[in-house]
C-alpha cells in the first residue's frame, strides 16, 4: 500500500479545488489534489462552461436570424446545427482541462485520480481509479467534492426525465421541454433551447419565477420570456407525472401539460456522505452540508470545506474564493469572508446580475433606503446593439447613501454587475458611484445613471424639477 504525505490536500478539482491547490502549491506548501473524474468538476464539466458555451451559439443563432435589424443580408435558411454546437462545446471543455492540469503541475501539486475516504483526521484512503488503494497523509484537508442534481423519489425514472447532467449532451433538440423548477439552471436551459425552436413550458410551485432575486426583476425577466414564446405556470407544483416511451405528462392544478422530455431542475443535494466523514469527526447537518466558518473550517480545525458541499452560495466564484480564504488561513494569515458580497450572475435572455439585498429584504429589515433605476432603452450603446431590454436598479441607505444592492437585468449583466462589487466592498455612497466618470458609449453607463437616480439626478431620464 503506497503511503505519501503532503502539507495540503484538496479532495475536488472543481473551481474551488483546483484554485486551492494551486493557491497552496503557489505558496510553497507540498499539495496534493485528489479527484475521481475529470479536472474542473461540476462547473467545468457538466455545468457554467458547456451551459455557458451552448448559450453562445444561441446567441450568435439570434444575431443572424436578426441580422436584418443592422442592415445585414443573410440568404438561405438559417438553423441551429446542434451536433456541431456540442463538437465545440467539447472542444472548449478540452482546452479548459488541460489549461487546469498545466496550472496544476506548474504549482507543483501532485494529482490522484480516485475517490478519497477519510481513514482519520490525518489521512484518506484512495479507492477506485488510476491510483486506487493509495493513502495521503496531510496536516490540513480541503473538502470540495460540490454537489448532485436532486432528483425527488416522487418523479419516475426514465430516459425521458433528466437532469442538466443530461440536457448538455442530448442528441437532438428536442420539439418540446418540460421544466419542472423555475430557478436559474431551469431558466437558463428554458432560453437556450426556446431559441433552438423548442416548445418550453416551465414549472414553478412558488408565486414566481427565480424567487430569491429582486422581484421587479423576476417579473420582467418572466414577461420577456413569455414574450418569446415560453410558457410559465407559477403558484401550483407539477403532479401525476407519468413517463412513457414517447415523453412525460404531468398535471399542474387541473392543467395537464406535456413534452417530450422533463428537465428536473428543482435544486442540489451534497455528496459528502461518500466520504466517511465520521472517522475524521467532522459534522454534517441535518441536509448532509458541512457547515463552516468565515474561513471555512469544519468543526475539525485542520480539516476546511468550500463551495458547493457546503450548502451556502452554491457558485463557482464563491467556491475559489472560499479557496483562497481557506489557503490562506492555513499559511497563517487567517483572511475571513463576507457571505453576503457575493454576485450572482444569471444567463437568461436577457442577463440578470445581483449582489447585495434587494427591496423585499430591506422591507423585511425595516431599512429606509432610496431606489435608483436606469433603463437600457434610454442608453446609446444600447441601442446601437438593439440591446434595450431592462433596466439597473441601485438600492442606497436612505441617511448614509451607502449602496446596499444593485440588481441589473440586460444586456451583459453579469459582466456589469462586476463593478458593484468593490463598490460595495469599499463602502462607496451612490454619488460616489455616480460622480466616478465612465467612458461613454458604454453598457457601464447606466449604473453611473441609475447612481444619479438615486438622488433624483440623471440626467438621460426625464426628472422633475425639484
Amino acid at each position: 500500500m503506497a503511503m505519501e504525505k503532503f502539507d495540503v490536500c484538496v479532495i475536488g478539482a472543481g473551481p474551488g479545488g483546483y484554485v486551492a491547490a494551486i493557491k497552496a502549491g503557489q505558496k510553497g506548501l507540498k499539495t496534493a489534489l485528489i479527484e475521481k473524474g475529470n479536472l474542473g468538476g461540476t462547473c467545468l464539466n457538466i455545468g457554467c462552461i458547456p451551459t455557458k458555451t451552448l448559450i453562445a451559439s444561441a446567441e450568435v443563432l439570434h444575431s443572424a436570424r436578426h441580422a436584418a435589424d443592422f442592415g445585414v443580408e443573410i440568404s438561405g435558411e438559417i438553423k441551429p446545427n446542434w451536433s456541431k454546437m456540442l463538437q465545440r462545446k467539447e472542444d472548449v471543455l478540452a482546452k479548459l482541462r488541460g489549461g487546469i492540469a498545466g496550472l496544476l503541475k506548474a504549482a507543483g501539486v501532485t494529482v490522484f485520480n480516485g475517490s478519497a475516504s477519510f481513514m482519520n483526521r490525518q489521512s484518506v484512503m484512495i479507492a477506485g481509479g488510476e491510483n486506487a488503494g493509495t493513502t495521503v497523509q496531510a496536516k490540513n484537508f480541503i473538502i470540495a467534492v460540490g454537489s448532485t442534481s436532486l432528483v425527488p423519489g416522487f418523479i419516475p425514472q426514465s430516459p425521458r426525465v433528466i437532469t442538466s447532467t443530461e440536457l448538455l449532451s442530448i442528441p437532438k433538440v428536442p420539439k418540446s421541454l418540460l421544466v419542472l423548477g423555475g430557478g436559474v439552471i431551469g431558466c437558463e436551459f428554458a432560453c437556450l433551447f426556446a431559441e433552438m425552436g423548442t416548445e418550453v413550458t416551465v414549472v414553478e410551485m412558488l408565486p414566481s419565477i427565480l424567487p430569491p432575486i429582486d422581484r421587479e426583476v423576476g417579473k420582467t425577466l418572466a414577461k420577456i420570456m413569455e414574450s418569446k414564446g415560453i410558457k410559465i405556470m407559477t403558484g401550483a407544483p407539477l403532479g401525476d407525472i407519468k413517463a412513457t416511451a414517447k415523453g412525460v405528462t404531468g398535471m399542474v392544478g387541473d392543467i395537464k401539460v406535456s413534452a417530450e422530455y422533463l428537465l428536473v431542475s428543482i435544486g442540489r443535494k451534497s455528496v459528502a456522505g461518500e466520504l466517511n466523514l465520521g472517522a475524521a469527526g467532522v459534522q454534517t447537518n441535518e441536509r448532509g452540508w458541512i457547515p463552516v466558518n468565515e474561513y471555512a473550517q469544519s468543526n475539525i480545525p485542520n480539516i476546511y470545506a468550500i463551495g458547493d458541499v457546503t450548502g451556502k452560495g452554491m457558485l463557482a466564484h464563491w467556491a475559489s474564493a472560499q479557496a483562497a480564504a481557506a489557503v490562506e488561513t492555513i499559511a497563517g494569515n487567517r483572511t475571513a469572508l463576507a457571505a453576503d458580497q457575493i454576485p450572482g450572475a444569471i444567463f437568461t435572455t436577457p442577463e440578470i446580475g445581483s449582489l447585495g439585498a434587494n427591496e423585499e429584504q430591506l422591507k423585511e429589515q425595516g431599512v429606509d433606503y432610496k431606489v435608483g433605476k436606469f433603463p437600457f432603452a434610454a442608453l446609446g450603446k444600447a441601442m446601437a446593439i438593439n440591446e434595450t431590454e431592462g433596466f439597473v436598479k441601485i438600492l442606497a441607505d436612505a441617511k448614509t447613501d451607502a449602496v446596499l444592492g444593485v440588481h441589473i437585468i440586460g444586456p451583459h449583466a453579469t459582466d456589469l454587475i462586476a463593478e458593484a462589487a468593490p463598490v460595495m466592498k469599499m463602502e462607496c455612497t451612490a454619488r460616489e458611484l455616480g460622480r466616478a466618470i465612465h467612458a461613454h458609449p458604454t453598457l457601464g453607463e447606466s449604473i453611473m445613471e441609475a447612481a444619479h437616480a438615486v438622488h433624483g439626478e440623471s440626467a438621460h431620464i426625464p426628472t422633475r424639477r425639484r
